[in-house]
């Protein structure tokens, strides 16, 4: 196979028009030709540098399926959100899911399985996992570190794992927000070389001086580029691009491409751009990616211009996946795993005896994980504490979804329904059920549509009900990617006519449980304060 373009060479910050034969799968030589600018751009295929698979609720089969359309080549992808819900059963299902495809899934091991022991999740990942899966040539890194508070002060445990990843010469992934300081010194100190968790250009800068790379993030929910993206001009060998945690919307829409395109637009470097989105983290992963040089493996993409990077082909190993906005990767047969275990609830699960009318809030904020502890008036009707919609306080529980129990209830704000209720059993990291709605009625109803499903999203208004089932592990579904998408589209799109005015109201609810964000949460054991790692009463 011949093919010519102008290859964007970015060790050399150059551009130049070449012959690129490929045979086998692998570039077997690269000749300078006559300069023609008709021709496409001709350049490495982009990398996700963190992302979890799963929340973009499709099997791995499926988001390469999405992903490829957009010059998506790779990603580094830590699996602890099925690792979660089935223990190292849900890590092999990725392994093996992700093997079926032609597409490079570069899988970490989990490193807090279960995240926190604030919560009840439906497996584990201990030491000897941790040995097992680094032993494995599919495994890669040790996946982010959540429990900072655990590594800065080196518990056993944490430390155990550590070592283990280092014995295997693999990387370790960090996960540190707002840490800074001695604080920052010690983490970096115990071996996690990278993060994606910064919240300003201070904090990552401070963390750059330490030695980490730092990945920019835009996912459906959180997002930093804004904050960071100009530390590329500083730092431009050491900041990727990654999603984390992206809806099939919007993975139908863009990937990596997006954040490239708009780095372009702010002036940035094309070269170091790509540098970041294309080439750090094949150097700092170790990944088998191509970066265009004879002998590679032929990874790589043809866009049409250097700023929107419109992608004309795809091709991985040799084989075009996708093709002027359409995919080439053929569907599979997936396979069902699972782990739900709880009985259908009733309003009355719902109600909580009113000891006040002021209550510890969530306030919930669009694009961002954090979630500040702020103070509120509920309504109380026959003792019992309610929703306030007229002042956008909301009931928010979490529902155990791997045994029966009461559910733990606690108020938010922001979300902004008028009517009705929304719940996900995406709700990270221990995918228990989780919703938020302006009456018990609702809350129950839309639950319970999740339990019959045994996994899903769903929204219920007055006598509307939707439902988008994901019956891998409670969290992916096993269908088409871009019906997903349709579908997904379709129930966001009631949340907003019921009144939620968040960008992404299902990707902003499942991050509610998420403990080891501060600083007010709630886990299916209680409300739960991030600063002090410790539960707290819901009324004042």
């Amino acid at each position: 196979m011949i093919i010519k373009g102008q290859l964007v060479d970015i060790p050399k910050k150059d551009i130049y028009t070449v012959s690129l034969e490929v045979k086998e799968g692998k570039i077997i030589q690269i000749t300078t030709i006559d300069q023609d600018p008709s021709l496409p751009f001709l350049m490495p295929g982009f990398i996700d540098a963190h992302v979890h698979v799963e929340s973009s609720m499709l099997v791995p089969s499926e988001f390469a399926r999405l992903a490829v359309v957009h010059g998506t080549v790779a990603t580094v992808s830590d699996p602890h959100e099925i690792a979660n819900v089935c223990g190292m059963q849900g890590v092999e299902y990725m392994i093996d899911n992700g093997k079926q495809v032609p597409f490079k899934f570069y899988f970490g091991a989990p490193s807090c399985v279960p995240a926190t022991p604030f919560e009840t999740a439906g497996g584990e990942i201990n030491a000897q996992d941790i040995e097992t899966l680094m032993s494995r040539p599919e495994i890669h890194y040790l996946a982010e570190m959540m429990n900072w508070p655990g590594t800065v002060n080196q518990d056993e445990l944490v430390m155990e794992k550590i070592r283990i990843s280092q014995k295997y010469d693999k990387p370790i992934d960090g996960h540190a927000p707002g840490l800074k300081g001695e604080l920052a010194e010690k983490y970096v100190s115990a071996g996690p070389s990278t993060d994606h968790e910064c919240f300003t250009a201070e904090e990552a800068l401070g963390k750059l001086k330490l030695g980490m790379k730092i990945s920019i993030r835009e996912g459906s929910a959180a997002k930093n580029f804004e904050a960071l993206i100009d530390l590329i001009d500083v730092y431009p060998d050491r900041i990727m691009f990654c999603s984390d945690d992206k809806h099939p919307d919007n993975l139908a829409i863009s990937h990596i491409n997006e954040l490239a395109a708009r780095a372009v637009a702010k002036g940035k470097n094309v070269f170091d751009v790509l540098k970041a989105a294309c080439m750090t983290p094949i150097e700092h992963y170790s990944l088998k990616v191509g970066q265009l040089r004879e002998g590679d493996p032929a990874d790589f993409i043809l866009v049409s211009d250097l700023k929107d990077f419109q992608v004309i082909n795809t091709y991985i190993n040799g084989e075009k996946v996708a093709e002027k906005g359409k995919t080439l990767i053929q569907p599979i047969k997936n396979e069902i795993i699972n782990n739900f275990h709880t009985s259908l609830k009733k309003p009355e699960d719902f109600r909580i005896q009113a000891n006040s009318a002021k209550v510890r809030v969530i306030e919930a904020l669009d694009g961002q994980l954090i979630t500040p502890e702020i103070s509120g008036k509920i309504l109380i009707k026959n003792g019992f504490a309610e929703s306030n919609p007229s002042d956008d306080i909301l009931k928010i529980t979490v529902v155990n979804r791997y045994e029966d129990a009461q559910p733990a209830v606690a108020f938010i704000k922001n979300f902004g329904l008028k009517t009705g209720a929304i719940a996900s059993s995406v709700g990270h990291d221990s995918h228990n059920i989780i919703a938020t709605g302006v009456d018990d009625e609702s809350i129950s109803k839309a639950v319970n549509l999740i339990i019959k499903a045994k996994g899903g999203v769903s929204a219920v208004s007055g006598n509307q009900e939707e439902i988008l089932p994901l019956p891998v592990g409670g969290i992916m579904s096993a269908s088409d990617g871009y019906e997903v998408a349709t579908a997904y589209t379709r129930i966001d799109q009631l949340a907003k006519v019921m009144g939620s005015t968040l960008n992404s109201p299902f990707m902003t609810l499942s991050f509610m449980a998420l403990l080891v964000i501060p600083d007010l949460k709630l886990s299916d054991k209680g409300l739960f304060n991030g600063q002090r790692f410790e539960f707290t009463e819901v009324f004042i």
